[in-house]
């Protein structure tokens, strides 16, 4: 996501993922595990802060960046970390690098959520 001028913040785009989950754990609480879905709607982007970096005000993909995908160094850097492995896959696929794995409930949503976001971002543009 994030991937038009004037998008807005990362900050932005990872608090109405994070909304529209909570929203959807409100409807669904009992399938869904509550702790790791936030945590994942919180960092599913985290890799990003890899894959870019700033260049004359601009946000441009890093070296790193042009081999890695955020979802693949955030997923790392969070495995690194500790974190359990159901939050490292919902941060490796909340993107198409999810699409040929089994998703969990938790991973669904915020793969969802982060499209729906991107989406609306992208019809305003």
């Amino acid at each position: 996501t994030l991937l038009f001028e004037n998008s807005g913040k990362l900050t932005d785009h990872t608090k109405r993922v994070v909304k529209l989950a909570k929203t959807i754990l409100d409807v669904r609480d009992e399938d869904i595990n509550g702790d790791y879905l936030i945590a994942g709607a919180l960092l599913h982007d985290v890799g990003k802060l890899l894959e870019y970096e700033e260049v004359d005000g601009r946000y441009v993909k890093s070296s790193y960046g042009k081999k890695f995908r955020h979802p693949v160094s955030g997923a790392l850097l969070a495995r690194e970390l500790g974190l359990p492995d159901e939050v490292v896959l919902i941060i490796y696929a909340h993107s198409h690098e999810g699409d040929k794995l089994e998703r969990s409930p938790e991973a669904v949503i915020v793969n969802h959520c982060d499209f729906i976001d991107f989406e609306i971002k992208k019809s305003l543009v």
